[in-house]
């Protein structure tokens, strides 16, 4: 079994997170000490675990500002978000119409070309060269029978903000559904389902410092109703939308890693977006022709993806001894093709593929910062040689 060097700087906190030692506290006595299956109310231990879960729902809700009854935990934001997109659109007609960014996480893009395979109809909007969505052709592509938008309110490749509260405005008045992938954003930036107004909204666990394997879909409650039909069925858990006995220590974890980076939030947010800064600072002002890909504002705190011209992707990743970065998304690592993100934004292929994705999380340092630095300086100048002056072109520079 391969280990990583102990002294291998940690900075792909968007793939995953380690668990907080606090977390692991919460969850520890729930694996032996806390025996019971949650649904087991007819003796103290069941009823026990129990009220551990509803504590946990309650504190994923108190994060993102939801109603606790409408947390309904999944095995992540994988399974959350086709819960939402396959829950939804099984109740609906044929003809209903679908709409997605290009910049989906693959659980969302997967569904709807599946979708459209069997002739569902689906519109994918394009988005700016800053990575945010074009809402003026979001809404353009509305039509009577829509009836689900997905938009994520984060990149988790190039850490662009979308404006998803504008575009669940947008749905309401027209009576159509809207769902976001808020993986990215929970527990990294303030976010509010209340005031967004999405009607359902993926989580997961261990993209804020708790565990794997554990995640949530919030399911707006009120009138109209939303009609979705379970993916797992066999006992009606979590009001019969996700059957199967509950994790509880990973619920739990869940649970306490919300209260964590709620209680964390305010500070981490300069901290985080300060040690950014230094890293983009470092880098651009020492290597020649690199690109910023995505918002330069409207981004979240720890993301920096950049683009570097004049050397091979896959030398410049097997360069970059004692550094854990990645050149894109986790869940497309299997996947021979180049970003479907910075494709999206017009990069080319070969910038794509040479370009890296640093997520930097609560325990990055600023003297880890520079130490990553330098390891990337020293890399890219080794692959690229004395030979390579260049000036980036006005296409490159990303305001």
């Amino acid at each position: 079994m391969t280990t990583p060097p102990r002294d291998e700087i940690y900075l792909d906190h968007h793939a995953t997170t380690p668990v907080d030692p606090a977390v692991l506290d919460a969850m520890w006595p729930f694996f032996a000490e806390h025996v019971g299956n949650a649904a087991s109310e007819q003796h103290a231990s069941g009823r026990f675990v129990a009220e551990a879960v509803e504590v946990a729902r309650r504190q994923v809700a108190e994060l993102v500002d939801a109603d606790p009854r409408s947390v309904v935990f999944t095995s992540g934001a994988t399974e959350a978000n086709n819960l939402a997109l396959k829950g939804l659109l099984a109740t609906a007609p044929a003809e209903g119409h679908v709409v997605v960014s290009a910049i989906e996480h693959r659980s969302v893009l997967d569904v709807v070309h599946r979708l459209k395979r069997r002739r569902r109809p689906v519109t994918v909007i394009p988005v700016e060269g800053t990575g945010r969505v074009d809402v003026a052709a979001l809404e353009r592509s509305l039509t009577p029978e829509t009836v689900l938008v997905s938009v994520m309110a984060a990149s988790n490749e190039i850490g662009t903000l979308q404006p998803v509260g504008e575009i669940a405005a947008i749905c309401r008045a027209r009576g159509i559904a809207f769902h976001t992938d808020a993986v990215q954003v929970c527990g990294r930036v303030l976010f509010s389902v209340r005031e967004t107004g999405a009607d359902l909204v993926s989580l997961s666990a261990h993209k804020l410092y708790g565990p794997q394997g554990i995640g949530a879909l919030i399911v707006r409650r009120g009138s109209p109703r939303l009609a979705l039909e379970p993916l797992l069925e066999g006992g009606g858990h979590e009001n019969r939308l996700r059957s199967g006995t509950l994790p509880v220590a990973l619920i739990v974890g869940f649970g306490a890693a919300c209260a964590r980076a709620r209680d964390l939030l305010d500070e981490e947010i300069p901290r985080l977006t300060a040690l950014r800064e230094r890293l983009w600072q470092r880098l651009h002002r020492e290597l020649p022709g690199l690109v910023l890909h995505g918002d330069r504002e409207q981004r979240l705190p720890g993301n920096l993806n950049v683009g570097i011209p004049g050397v091979d992707g896959d030398a410049l990743l097997a360069g970059l001894k004692g550094l854990a970065v990645s050149s894109g998304a986790a869940c497309s690592s299997a996947e021979p093709e180049p970003s479907h993100v910075l494709r999206a934004l017009g990069v080319s292929d070969t910038l794509a593929r040479a370009s890296l994705r640093f997520g930097l999380g609560r325990f990055t340092t600023a003297e880890e910062i520079d130490r990553a630095a330098e390891i990337v300086i020293a890399t890219v100048e080794r692959l690229r040689g004395p030979e390579f002056i260049r000036t980036p072109s006005a296409a490159e520079v990303r305001p």
